[in-house]
């Protein structure tokens, strides 16, 4: 379920509103940016009865671990979370 990302910016993505939501339901995402930082997402819904996928699930937790800096020990996380 790969689906195709493209970037622009604000007004870009305000102006051509329509075109977009005609990408997005044929599975294209987009992510708008304003002054170079990212503001909004514009993805597809999913469908209810759509199978998951588990192993694009895990692949994307797996991308989305290697981005986080300052990687922590998983019980050091659980010991903070008791403190409070």
């Amino acid at each position: 379920m790969k689906t195709k990302i493209e970037k622009m910016n604000a007004f870009d993505a305000k102006t051509r509103l329509s075109e977009l939501l005609r990408g997005t339901e044929q599975g294209t995402s987009y992510i708008i940016f304003r002054h170079g930082k990212e503001v909004a997402r514009l993805i597809p819904p999913v469908k209810e009865n759509q199978k998951m996928n588990y192993r694009e699930i895990i692949s994307s937790f797996q991308e989305i671990r290697r981005r986080v800096r300052g990687k922590g020990k998983i019980r050091e996380l659980v010991e903070e979370g008791r403190r409070f």
